[in-house]
């Protein structure tokens, strides 16, 4: 992983700093590394407010950006920033588009034809009979479904299309090391070889 990644992990813990004022510090400072070091003054002066940048300093004491780096290697999981080009394109369309995301798995090319497919947890068996009509067919013929993992037509999503010999890809409300719903952990897992789990949540994240 870059010398520079640990200084993207460690802002993506920062409370109060998300995509706008991280865009707006790294106009101020340059660069990434520059911007994490910059003293309470110099933040100031890029429009940082006083509580922004007291949690910024306290994160500085408290995160071991070394420790988070090796974390996040030793779960086999890897981070895309806005400065890689491997960022997915679609995403990066999006004004306020997460500096950070965290993936367990791969993006690939032929992932920008995907379509995203959600719905209730409780689902019919007429929802679950179409979802996965309409999913195998998709996934079959080189679309990457989309979804969130969670319990009902997620789920039935996701597995229809590792089913159907296609991609799929998760969006988590958490971070990776926390599977929500915990049963989906096969799940997840399979994912991961025919796809990706994606987060913009920093290991350690629960879900609420």
């Amino acid at each position: 992983m870059g010398d520079t990644k640990k200084y993207w992990i460690g802002f993506s813990r920062i409370k109060g700093i998300g995509a706008i004022r991280l865009q707006s510090l790294l106009q101020a400072f340059g660069d990434i590394e520059t911007a994490w070091n910059a003293p309470s003054a110099a933040l100031r002066v890029a429009g940082l407010g006083s509580k922004t940048i007291q949690s910024l300093i306290k994160g500085r004491e408290q995160v071991d950006l070394d420790y988070e780096v090796a974390r996040i290697e030793e779960e086999g999981f890897h981070i895309l920033t806005w400065e890689d080009d491997e960022y997915p394109i679609r995403l990066r369309e999006i004004g306020t588009a997460p500096p950070v995301i965290y993936i367990w798995g791969e993006f690939k090319p032929s992932d920008r034809w995907s379509i995203a497919v959600v719905g209730t947890r409780r689902a019919t068996y007429y929802g679950q009979a179409v979802t996965r009509d309409l999913v195998g067919a998709l996934a079959a013929n080189g679309v990457t479904v989309i979804s969130g993992l969670a319990r009902g037509i997620d789920a039935i999503a996701h597995q229809t299309a590792l089913e159907s010999g296609g991609r799929t890809i998760a969006v988590l409300g958490s971070g990776l090391d926390n599977i929500y719903p915990p049963e989906h952990r096969r799940l997840a897992e399979s994912i991961s070889k025919q796809g990706a789990l994606i987060s913009d949540y920093p290991l350690g994240t629960k879900p609420e």
